[in-house]
């Protein structure tokens, strides 16, 4: 995988941080993707890796996300893995939940997956590339109080199976990922020791490397990650 080119949304902080790490780490070279020019500087500073460069975007701009995919390939030439990593998380009841809390995870979670892969898909094409999405294991287990969140979810894991089906002709590999507990900063939660039971970000870059190093003719399409002892309550 040494110089091929990874794209990842939400990667400042968290699963997308550790993926980028992993990335790195076997010599890919990584765009990572945030909000706001802070975020990503300051992600940047801490990666600390001249094959990594950063791009504000927001994924529920498809314009937004066009303008990433076409700075990348201004300086790479190329993108050959794209992880739609970039999520948001309001859990209430349905009684309770806000209109405004209802379409931002309409907007980042499942237009956000559809806007990455739009703007990238040309490119994936060209390289035989493969697209990732990170959905969560609420992609097939309902919860109460988690009406939107698991709406986004479960359409995140059911858009990206029905892009395998498409793309495979082209031979783009496409994969979704379910994480449970990642010790990240979802939902407003500074990772500490309390977090040490959980999925680490590591963890899922670790097994995005192994995805990436799988003989192309397999393809694991969908993949549940969930702690090997869960928190006692």
């Amino acid at each position: 995988m040494k110089g091929k080119v990874a794209y990842i949304t939400g990667g400042t902080k968290g699963i997308g941080y550790g993926i980028a790490q992993s990335l790195l780490a076997i010599g890919m070279k990584v765009a990572i993707s945030g909000r706001t020019k802070e975020g990503v500087n300051s992600a940047l500073k801490d990666l600390d890796n001249d094959n990594a460069i950063g791009v504000v975007s927001d994924v529920a701009v498809l314009q937004d996300e066009v303008k990433a995919v076409k700075v990348i390939l201004e300086a790479y030439g190329k993108l050959d893995v794209v992880l739609a990593n970039a999520g948001v998380g309001h859990f209430a009841p349905v009684d309770e939940l806000t209109e405004a809390n209802w379409h931002q995870m309409i907007n980042v979670n499942l237009n956000g997956v559809f806007h990455t892969l739009k703007a990238s898909v040309e490119a994936l094409k060209a390289s035989k590339g493969y697209y990732m999405t990170v959905a969560s294991l609420a992609g097939t287990n309902f919860f109460a109080s988690g009406t939107g969140y698991n709406a986004t979810k479960f359409g995140v894991v059911g858009f990206t199976q029905a892009a395998m089906l498409d793309l495979r002709k082209y031979d783009v590999k496409v994969t979704t990922i379910m994480p449970g507990s990642v010790a990240s900063h979802f939902n407003n939660n500074e990772p500490d020791e309390k977090d040490a039971w959980k999925i680490q970000p590591e963890d899922i870059g670790a097994l995005v490397v192994d995805l990436l190093e799988m003989n192309p003719r397999t393809l694991p399409s969908k993949i549940e990650v969930r702690p090997t002892r869960p928190d006692k309550k």
